[in-house]
Formats: structure tokens, sequence, C-alpha cells
């Protein structure tokens, strides 16, 4: 086996006196589609939070393409190629549908509002747009999309990094079954493309179609790991997810 892409090595972060993450281990390989998944409160989000820095963890250690991660920042992991979404979409909603992708590339205020954008780059967002079907949506402010086009929006933008890792924090959550098969179409196109990926989803149906393998998280650590087949028929995931 490869070496791994992200090793999260006993992480804990409590609140006050709530332990939300507890030793939590796990790995994800590269190019795999790994899900990440567990009752509600088992401390998923808060692991991604961890990861990508905007939390702080009490103990414990991150690796990502070998390197330790001492102090995860999102701006320096973003370049080095781990990049999120969000349970609700982080986008710039007063700027336009493409601006959102330009600035996503990594270009500053001034350069954006100066027109010092490379023509490639701005090429580099029109083929994203056309990929994820907004191009006719592109000079439109992002805040008048519509839900689903704004995960639309936020997934595009972090692949215009050109990541090694995307963490996707319930990518389907609150659209419709319609979205739901054009967000899976694009994880299969990105993954075929060889971008791995770390989802947070609660949609089970979508999870077992294209996860493998599946972390199964409870109380804060892992319980189970393997393949849809094998964490759906262990019990102590039946107990987790039906306290039976």
């Amino acid at each position: 086996m490869s070496e791994a892409l992200l090793v999260v090595h006993e992480l804990t972060k409590t609140f006050g006196g709530v332990t939300a993450v507890d030793r939590c281990s796990f790995e994800v390989q590269p190019g795999t589609i790994t899900a990440l998944i567990g009752p509600n409160g088992s401390g998923k989000t808060t692991v991604f939070n961890i990861i990508t820095g905007y939390l702080k963890a009490d103990s414990g250690a991150i690796r990502f393409r070998g390197d330790p991660i001492a102090r995860p920042r999102p701006a320096q992991l973003y370049r080095r190629g781990l990049s999120r979404t969000f349970q609700q979409a982080r986008i710039f909603p007063d700027l336009s549908v493409e601006e959102n992708l330009v600035v996503a590339a990594g270009y500053s205020w001034r350069q954006l509002f100066g027109r010092r954008v490379s023509e490639s780059d701005r090429e580099r967002a029109s083929t994203m747009l056309q990929e994820f079907r907004l191009e006719s949506l592109a000079h439109l402010q992002a805040s008048e999309l519509s839900y689903g086009q704004r995960k639309l929006l936020e997934f595009a933008s972090v692949l215009m990094s050109d990541p090694k890792l995307v963490l996707l924090d319930e990518p389907t959550a609150g659209v419709n079954p319609v979205m739901i098969d054009t967000m899976e179409q694009h994880i299969r196109q990105r993954h075929a493309d060889g971008v791995t990926f770390l989802v947070v989803e609660h949609d089970m149906q979508l999870v077992m179609r294209l996860c493998d393998p599946v972390i199964v998280l409870d109380q804060g650590a892992p319980i189970a790991f393997g393949t849809p087949e094998h964490v759906q028929s262990d019990p102590r995931v039946l107990e987790a997810y039906l306290g039976a």
C-alpha cells in the first residue's frame, strides 16, 4: 500500500467538559473516495475543522503528503493541495460567479479589480464554469444563486487550486435529488482525474455506492473501518446508529 495522503493520529478536542473528539486516528489513502460517517454529534465536522486549521486540537498529530502539520492554517494547506467545503457553502456573495473562481485561483482583491489576472486563469475559470454548468450565471452576483448552485460554486472554487485532497462536508445536504446526482457525477469525474476525497455525508445510499473505504465515528472515535458492505453489517455501527 502506498504512503497515506493524510494521517490523523490520536486527535483529541474537548469543549468544556464534553469530549467532542477522543483520540481519533485514521488514514486516507491516495486515489480513494473515503467516507467519514457517524450519527449526529459523533465529531465528524470537528475533525474536519481541526484538520483544516479552523479549530486547534488539544492533542494529537496530523500528517499531509508525508509531512507533519504542526499548526494547520487554512491558506497554507490550500496552497499545499488540501482544500475543503462546508456544510453551508462559503462563497463571496458580493462578487460575481466568475470572480469567485478567479479569487479562488489565488489572486488578491487588488489584482482582481485591477484586471491584472492572467488570461490563462480567466480561461481556466471559464472552463470550470462550463464543467459545472454555471456559464450562463457567470456575471450574476453569487448572492443571487440558489442554495444548490452555491454548493456547486463552492465545489468548483476549491478545485481551482488543483488540490490533491478535498474534504467535502455534507456536499448534498439540503439539495434535491437532481443536484445530488450532479454532485456525485462531479465527484466521480474529479476522482477519475486523480483527486482524492474525504467525505462527510448523511445520505447513506450515496455513501454506499460512492465511497470506499468507510470510516465510522461514534463519540469522537472510530469504531469501524472497511468496505461499505463490511461497515453496514458491523454490530457496533448498527448500535451507534440505531441504539440497538
